[in-house]
C-alpha cells in the first residue's frame, strides 16, 4: 500500500473502531441492566438490544446510495451525529422505552456501508483487500475491547454513563474523520449506478448478505443469554464479567490474526469460511451443554470469538471484491442492511426464546441456526470468496 492508502485505512479503521466500540460495549451489560427498568420483560430487553439493527437496516441502503451521489464524507458525519443524539436520549432513560427509542435513533445513523465504500474509493483494486482487512480487524478489535471495558464502565458509571461514552466516541470519530482523512474522489456523476434490485439480486452478493445476517442474528441472540449465564451459571456479578471475557478474547485475538493471513492463500479462504461457521455453531452447542461449568464457558466463548472475529473481519472484503465499481456504496449499504437486520432479528429471537423456554435454551437455538447457515453455505460458489472487483 502507498502512503495515502495506509493513512486512509488507519483513519477509517479508527472511525469504525470508535463507533463500534460505542455499540458493542453495551451488548454484554444491556440485558442485565435493562431487566431492572420499569416495564422491562425478556421480550422488550430483546427489542432494546435489537431495535438498533432495525433502523440500521432501514437506512443503510438509502444512505449508501446517497453517498454514491453526494459524497461519502457528509453522509458519514450526519450519521455519526445521529448516533450521538440517540446516545443522549438513552442515557436519560428511567424506563425501558426511552432506551428503545434512543437505540433506534442511534441506528438511524446507518453509515457502515458509506464508510466501507469510502475505503474502497481511497484504495487501488490491488490493495483493497488489505484495506478492508485492516478495517475488519478494527471491528473485531472493538468487539474484543468492548466486552472487557463495557462491564467495567457499567460498574463505575452505570448504563447511562455507557451511553454517554458511546456518544462521545461518535463525536470523536467525526473529528478524526474530518482532520485525518485525505479527500476522496468526487462521485462519478456520469457512471451508471446499479439499481437497488440489481444490488439485492446479484447471486454472489446475495449469499454473502445471508451470511452476515446470520452472523449478527446469532450474536444478538447469544448476548441476551450469555450475561445471564455468567451471573447464574458461574455466580459472577456484572462488574466481574470481564474476568471471563478478557482471557478468552486475548486468546481469540492471537488466533484470528494468523487465520486472516492464511485466508489470503489460494484455496484456504473457502475452507476457513466453512470452518468458522462450523466453529460458531459448535461454540453455541458447548454453551448449552456447559452453561454452569467454568472451563466449559471459557472453551465455548474462546471458540465463539475466534469464529466471529474471523468472519467479521473477512466478509467486508468479500463484498468489496464482488460488488460493481460504480455501486460499491449501494452494495456495502445492502451488506450492512442485512447485518443489522440480523441484529434486530437476533434480539427478538433471543428475547422470545428466553421468555418462552428460559435463557439456557437460547444457545441451543443459536447452534441450530449456525448449522443451517453451514448447510446453506455449501452451495456458495468459490467466486463469491475470491472474485476480483468488476468495473
Amino acid at each position: 500500500m502507498n502512503a495515502q492508502e495506509k493513512r486512509s485505512a488507519l483513519v477509517l479503521a479508527l472511525v469504525f473502531f470508535m463507533r463500534m466500540l460505542g455499540l458493542f460495549m453495551l451488548i454484554p451489560v444491556l440485558a442485565l441492566y435493562a431487566e431492572r427498568l420499569p416495564g422491562a420483560t425478556p421480550f422488550l430487553i430483546g427489542v432494546a438490544i435489537g431495535i438498533y439493527g432495525l433502523t440500521q437496516a432501514g437506512f443503510q441502503i438509502p444512505l449508501g446510495s446517497l453517498s454514491d451521489r453526494v459524497g461519502r464524507r457528509p453522509v458519514i458525519v450526519a450519521g455519526l451525529c445521529l448516533f450521538a443524539i440517540g446516545a443522549l436520549i438513552a442515557a436519560a432513560a428511567k424506563t425501558i422505552w426511552p432506551v428503545i427509542v434512543g437505540r433506534a435513533v442511534q441506528g438511524a445513523g446507518a453509515v457502515s456501508g458509506a464508510t466501507l465504500a469510502l475505503a474502497a474509493d481511497l484504495s487501488r483494486e490491488s490493495q483493497r483487500t488489505k484495506v478492508m482487512a485492516i478495517i475488519g480487524i478494527s471491528i473485531g478489535g472493538a468487539f474484543s475491547v468492548a466486552f472487557v471495558v463495557g462491564p467495567v464502565l457499567n460498574g463505575l458509571f452505570g448504563l447511562g454513563g455507557l451511553f454517554l461514552a458511546s456518544g462521545a466516541l461518535a463525536l470523536l470519530a467525526i473529528a478524526v474523520l474530518v482532520a485525518g482523512l485525505p479527500r476522496a474522489p468526487a462521485p462519478a456523476r456520469g457512471s451508471a449506478v446499479p439499481s437497488l434490485l440489481e444490488t439485492l439480486t446479484e447471486p454472489d452478493l446475495r449469499v454473502l448478505y445471508l451470511g452476515v445476517l446470520t452472523l449478527h442474528l446469532v450474536l444478538a441472540a447469544s448476548f441476551v443469554a450469555i450475561p445471564v449465564t455468567l451471573r447464574e451459571g458461574l455466580g459472577l456479578d456484572a462488574a466481574r464479567h470481564y474476568t471471563v471475557y478478557l482471557p478468552v478474547l486475548a486468546v481469540s485475538i492471537l488466533l484470528v490474526g494468523p487465520l486472516i493471513m492464511l485466508s489470503s492463500r489460494r484455496g484456504l479462504a473457502r475452507t476457513l469460511f466453512y470452518g468458522s461457521i462450523g466453529g460458531l455453531a459448535a461454540a453455541e452447542l458447548l454453551l448449552w451443554l456447559w452453561w454452569d461449568s467454568r472451563p466449559g464457558i471459557y472453551a465455548a466463548l474462546t471458540l465463539y470469538f475466534v469464529a466471529f472475529n474471523f468472519l467479521e473481519a473477512s466478509l467486508p472484503g468479500f463484498i468489496s471484491r464482488a460488488a460493481p465499481a460504480s455501486g460499491k456504496g449501494a452494495a456495502l449499504g445492502a451488506y450492512s442492511t442485512f447485518q443489522f437486520i440480523g441484529v434486530f432479528l437476533g434480539g427478538l429471537c433471543g428475547g422470545s426464546v428466553a421468555g418462552a423456554w428460559g435463557y439456557a435454551a437460547v444457545p441451543l437455538v443459536c447452534a441450530a441456526i449456525g448449522l443451517a447457515w453451514l448447510v446453506m453455505s455449501l452451495n456458495v460458489p468459490a467466486t463469491a470468496l475470491v472474485r476480483p472487483a468488476r468495473h
